[in-house]
C-alpha cells in the first residue's frame, strides 16, 4: 500500500482569483498551505490578512515530501 496525504481542500474566492487551501490530517495535522494561481508572474493582488508566509520554495512542503518528513515530524 502507498502512503497517501490526508487533506481536505477549500476554494476560496477573492476578488477574481481564487485561493486553493489545503487542511491536512493524520501525519501531517495542523498544516494549511494556501496556494492561488496568477495570470502571470507580475500580477498583484491583495493579500488577505489570513494569509501566511511565502513557501513555494521551500520543497518541505511538497506532497511527495510530507509522505517522507510529515509535519508532525519537523522541529521547526
Amino acid at each position: 500500500m502507498r502512503p497517501f496525504i490526508e487533506k481536505r481542500r477549500h476554494i476560496i474566492e477573492h476578488g477574481d482569483l481564487h485561493f486553493e487551501v489545503d487542511e491536512f490530517f493524520g501525519d501531517n495535522a495542523g498544516l494549511i498551505v494556501a496556494e492561488i494561481e496568477l495570470p502571470d508572474i507580475e500580477h498583484d493582488f491583495d493579500h488577505p490578512e489570513w494569509l501566511g508566509k511565502e513557501v513555494s520554495s521551500d520543497q518541505r512542503y511538497y506532497n511527495t515530501s510530507l509522505v517522507e518528513s510529515p509535519y508532525n515530524q519537523w522541529k521547526e
